[in-house]
């Protein structure tokens, strides 16, 4: 799409008749009324330095309009941790299944599984089916995924069971993020595939507990489960950061989420993202995600800044500044570049290239 355009004349630029430097017209003659911009020649510029002109001044022209006609209002400012938290929350859907329906779904899959590879049928039976419920199935497997000679498995199933017993939250969180996890990622094509394979699920159950002992003031314990999940699958998430509800970190490696860090319900985030901090103060440094945010592969958010609900970042930008809600933001450092209608959810189609391109032609 041309937003702009911008020519040099052939008389002033000593071009064959009938050739202009120019961008094409047939949606600048749509959007921009048809008015063309005219660059005067200057006889000691060359024809090259000349047409540099022209696409330089075409460029800022197709921006220009692009921030005026497609951004529209409110894309300059900023919005309150509150907003950000109490939009677009957590809901179960229709298709969602709650605790012991999802219980009953995995457990009739491992045996599917088990009896399809017998390879596997040990792993499926001790995992999943020899277990009654969801919690004891999920505290057995994060268990032996963190157990060392020092850190003992039957210790840390007993520790991850009574903190589903003491919070219930902590179980039904996890069932929100099962159902995220088999929704949004295509290569999820089972509920057990989510529970024992996916290391992003996995490494955010481990630290919900560990943010459950932080809470309850047994830090070196939630440290200790902090570095064995950083050991384990490559993720490092602060016990003192804040997640909610329908979280999904798509393949997870080399995620890294601050001690001050809140992410909202229904947030995907892909590998190698950063929630850091920004200063040595002990107050809030790191960002507030909003709910229904989407942030691409290798994207960093920089600093006690806010992401206004279901906001959408590109892979690799770098975002140091608050974003408001309903846009799309890229670059280093990242600027919005478009927005997005009020009932478009990003992580509903997880789509991380169609948004994030500037459609004009220079």
């Amino acid at each position: 799409m041309v937003l702009g355009h911008v020519s040099l004349s052939p008389k002033t630029c000593g071009l064959p008749r009938g050739r202009l430097l120019c961008s094409p017209r047939s949606v600048a003659h749509r959007i921009n009324a048809g008015k063309v911009v005219n660059i005067a020649a200057d006889p000691s510029e060359s024809v090259a330095a000349m047409h540099a002109r022209a696409k330089a001044k075409n460029k800022q022209i197709n921006e220009q309009l692009w921030q005026e006609r497609l951004l529209g209002p409110g894309m300059d400012r900023t919005v309150s941790r509150e907003e950000a938290l109490n939009n677009c929350g957590w809901a179960p859907s229709s298709n969602h299944r709650n605790n012991e329906v999802l219980w009953q779904t995995i457990l009739n899959e491992a045996k599917k599984a088990a009896k399809e590879e017998p390879v596997l049928a040990s792993f499926f039976h001790m995992t999943v089916i020899m277990h009654n419920s969801l919690e004891k199935s999920l505290a057995f497997l994060l268990a032996n995924k963190l157990a060392n000679p020092t850190l003992l498995g039957t210790q840390l199933t007993r520790l991850i069971l009574d903190a589903y017993k003491d919070d219930p939250g902590l179980i039904e969180a996890c069932v929100a993020d099962l159902n995220a996890v088999y929704d949004r990622d295509p290569a999820c094509e089972t509920y057990l595939q989510g529970l024992v394979f996916f290391k992003g699920f996995q490494a955010i159950q481990v630290h919900r507990i560990a943010h459950w002992m932080w809470q309850n003031n047994r830090k070196s314990l939630a440290l200790a489960l902090q570095s064995r999940m950083s050991e384990v699958f490559d993720v490092d998430i602060h016990p003192g950061a804040t997640l909610g509800r329908g979280l999904m970190i798509d393949h997870a490696s080399g995620v890294v989420i601050g001690e001050t860090a809140i992410v909202g319900d229904n947030v995907s985030m892909l590998h190698h993202v950063t929630l850091g901090g920004s200063g040595t103060g002990t107050g809030t440094r790191h960002p507030i995600i909003g709910n229904g945010v989407l942030l691409g592969a290798g994207a960093s958010v920089l600093g006690p800044v806010v992401l206004g609900h279901c906001t959408k970042v590109g892979a690799g930008s770098v975002v140091v500044t608050d974003l408001p809600p309903h846009c799309v933001a890229v670059g280093v450092p990242a600027r919005v570049v478009k927005r997005l209608d009020d009932d478009n959810v990003p992580t509903k189609d997880m789509d991380q290239i169609y948004d994030l391109i500037l459609d004009y032609i220079i």
